[in-house]
């Protein structure tokens, strides 16, 4: 936080107590002497209630438009912060300091930031982009195996959606700590999206552009939302709705058994559910993709396989594959 661009700017952090513990910060306490805001963890975190409590700090911290808000954690925290900085005093910088492989790959790059809503996951929120990111790879090494297993189901994702040979290489040697391309794996899923982002930023091409970034996610998020948040963290809910999405490929023609297989298999390598756990009800499962940010006029749409490294939108596909497709990752 030494930075020359951040000097003499009024500072403020927020984080998780899981982060907190890493950085040895109590209750009140600050990281390199800015105030400091330690968020419980978890996704039932991203809420109205906490998004205020942000604001109040914010305020109470006499934080100007000048001010910078750090956001130092996982996805959740990310996403809350930032939802904080879009809209407190109308807009204010903030930095991501992302803590997780999820949030390493993913959730820290692009500028989409909000919180969920009981309706269902991250309906209220802006695009509002990190004036930086920094990456730190020793932050790994305090995650929990599921929590890394949980950022290696996006990393996944990347390949299939637009990297054959980052899904083969994935295929060959599954991502760890140890494994000898992480960091150039964590840059090119950065590259990826990236690239995705700067050619449709909100998300409004009418087929694929940024919508393409969700593959697994209109099954993963109705995971969450009816198993209840914290139930699955997301990148098991993600795990699962990759699988979900190579079968519902596989319905509608695009890609055979094999591929199915060989998706589920590099998803269950990486110590990930290909199956829900118990079953869910069908109805709040459609009822929650019904909610899902990516459809237009009413219909679904979903982010399909055209083959492995090679996604497409569709906003034609009918309810009873999606249902075969349900029951066939455990929900019925």
């Amino acid at each position: 936080m030494a930075e020359v661009a951040w000097a003499g700017r009024a500072a403020a952090v927020v984080t998780d107590a899981s982060v907190a513990k890493v950085l040895g910060v109590g209750a009140g306490g600050s990281v390199a002497d800015v105030p400091t805001l330690v968020l419980p963890v978890g996704e039932g975190t991203k809420t109205a209630a906490q998004l205020v409590e942000v604001w109040e700090f914010l305020a109470r911290n006499r934080v100007d438009r000048r001010g910078v808000l750090w956001a130092i954690g996982g996805g959740v925290v990310g996403d809350l912060a930032g939802f904080a900085a879009a809209s407190y005093l109308r807009g204010i910088d903030y930095v991501q300091v992302p803590t997780t492989l999820l949030a390493m790959v993913d959730s820290s790059v692009g500028g989409k930031t909000g919180l969920n809503l009981q309706a269902g996951k991250n309906l209220a929120g802006a695009f509002h982009h990190p004036q930086a990111v920094y990456a730190f790879a020793d932050f790994l090494r305090t995650l929990p195996a599921r929590e890394f297993a949980a950022g290696a189901a996006e990393v996944v994702k990347y390949g299939l959606l637009a990297d054959e040979a980052l899904f083969a290489q994935l295929e060959a040697k599954p991502l760890t700590l140890a494994h000898p391309e992480l960091l150039a794996i964590v840059r090119r899923c950065c590259a990826i999206k990236a690239q995705v982002v700067q050619a449709d930023p909100r998300e409004t091409a009418p087929e694929g552009g940024r919508a393409l970034l969700n593959l697994g996610h209109t099954f993963g998020h109705a995971i969450e939302n009816v198993a209840g948040y914290g139930a699955y963290l997301h990148g098991e809910a993600v795990a699962v709705g990759l699988a979900a999405a190579a079968r519902l490929s596989r319905e509608l023609g695009l890609i055979d058994d094999a591929a199915v297989a060989r998706v589920e298999r590099v998803v269950a390598a990486h110590d990930l559910p290909v199956r829900l756990r118990e079953p869910l009800p069908l109805s709040a499962l459609f009822a929650a993709m019904a909610r899902d940010k990516k459809n237009r006029d009413g219909k679904l749409r979903f982010v399909v396989l055209e083959a492995l490294g090679r996604a497409v939108t569709r906003g034609d596909v009918p309810v009873e594959p999606v249902e075969r497709v349900w029951c066939a990752v455990g929900a019925c």
